[in-house]
């Protein structure tokens, strides 16, 4: 990645004195996504599938276009893309559909301790109702998921297990071929969270097996208010609908109405379109950069140069795997004497954003017996000097506290 300063000319934002490193959360923009809202504002705006109008017909064809991309950056059918608001609104879509219909008094459901919020609080919700239970599978010392653990819990044979592709807190990338292969051996399903690889086009639904996947726009360059869900078309098509509404029916009478085919039959009233038509600058442009960068190079020198100067710093520790092997460039830790939140606003007075507290995952910090911890990660626009800055400002906050 040598042309990393060109291609930090991409992101106005990144034009300023500011070193960003909070891309777990959301990432910012290239000018082409940008420039794409009011493109579509200003050239094809217009209600999707209801007019026969052209200008209905040019957003519908935008809208659509969106759709055929993200299917072949995961390697999907069509038909199984389904928009939403977010990875929260696809994992809640999927409790609704698929687990009031499927998940009895009884059954189980298997999460991993290093859950997000988003792929517990649904499941935990569901079984409270179903009077179902949640057993959890246990992370190791090394801060990767114990297999071993997971083998003996499938033998309690789960309707579903849930787990993510790339931990928010620990950058640990999960196995998740082999937890497909397991899990559907002894019959179970697979929610896979991939609100943390997609960005880095890790998401391969075919070859990985996936039941169902969810992932954001926002995470991958995209605009806010845009999700993925993923669904097998066999099981979609079982799948009653999440919202009733507009567009997602075929016909309406008194006494009868049929659903819309599927994906529409999940896509209720008038969707975000300009942020589902702009998406698909965000896709664009991520592969190109795969097209003609060596971006994974680019990522493990950044993972690589992170894990060796934070040991430097006297009393930090990483929560997380201490090596470049199955991780990505996401680095939780702690500073002994000094809270995340301190930290934190330290590191903002010199214009370095990084992230403080559970980063929506209390439960994994639960389990490590860890109050709160400071986040800094990474996405292919950051540079080996973005490190740098944060080890500097790491230090200066240390001599502020005396640490």
């Amino acid at each position: 990645m040598k042309n990393i300063l060109e291609i930090k000319k991409d992101f106005p934002i990144l034009s300023s004195n500011l070193t960003y490193l909070d891309n777990s959360a959301t990432t910012q923009k290239p000018s082409s996504v940008i420039a794409a809202y009011k493109e579509f504002y200003e050239n094809s705006n217009a209600n999707v599938n209801r007019g026969i109008y052209k200008l209905s017909e040019k957003a519908t064809t935008l809208y659509e276009y969106t759709r055929e991309l993200v299917a072949k950056y995961i390697n999907s059918d069509i038909s199984e893309v389904i928009f939403t608001r977010n990875t929260t609104e696809s994992i809640n879509l999927v409790m609704y559909s698929w687990g009031e219909e499927n998940i009895k008094k009884g059954d189980t459901i298997l999460l991993t301790e290093m859950e997000h919020h988003s792929n517990i609080v649904p499941w935990v919700e569901l079984v409270k109702r179903k009077e179902a239970k949640i057993e959890w599978i246990k992370i190791t010392p090394e801060f990767r998921l114990d297999l071993d653990d997971l083998k003996e819990k499938l033998k309690l044979s789960p309707k579903l297990v849930c787990v993510t592709h790339v931990s928010n807190v620990l950058g640990t990338i999960n196995p998740i071929n082999e937890i497909i292969k397991l899990s559907h051996e002894v019959g179970a399903l697979v929610l896979v969270d991939a609100a943390q690889s997609a960005s880095y086009k890790m998401v391969d639904v075919k070859k990985d097996d996936m039941d169902f996947c969810a992932f954001s726009a926002h995470k991958m360059m995209g605009p806010t208010g845009v999700g993925v869900l993923f669904v097998k078309k066999d099981i979609l098509s079982n799948m009653k609908p999440f919202n009733y509404g507009g567009d997602m029916i075929r016909e309406v009478h008194k006494d009868n109405i049929t659903w819309n085919d599927i994906p529409h039959k999940f896509e209720a009233g008038t969707p975000n379109i300009a942020d589902v038509v702009v998406f698909a600058k965000s896709i664009e442009y991520i592969n190109n950069l795969y097209a003609n960068y060596e971006v994974e190079t680019h990522e493990n020198e950044l993972t690589s140069h992170a894990l060796t100067i934070l040991k430097v710093i006297p009393g930090l520790k990483i929560i997380g795997p201490d090596n470049i092997e199955n991780r990505k460039p996401i680095f939780s830790f702690t500073i002994e004497g000094i809270h995340p939140h301190d930290i934190s606003q330290i590191l903002d007075n010199d214009n370095i954003c990084v992230r403080s507290g559970f980063h929506c995952a209390e439960v994994l910090h639960d389990v490590l017996g860890i109050k709160a911890t400071t986040r800094a990660s990474l996405y292919f626009y950051n540079s080996t000097s973005d490190l740098d800055k944060l080890v500097e400002g790491l230090i200066k906050a240390k001599e502020i506290f005396k640490r």
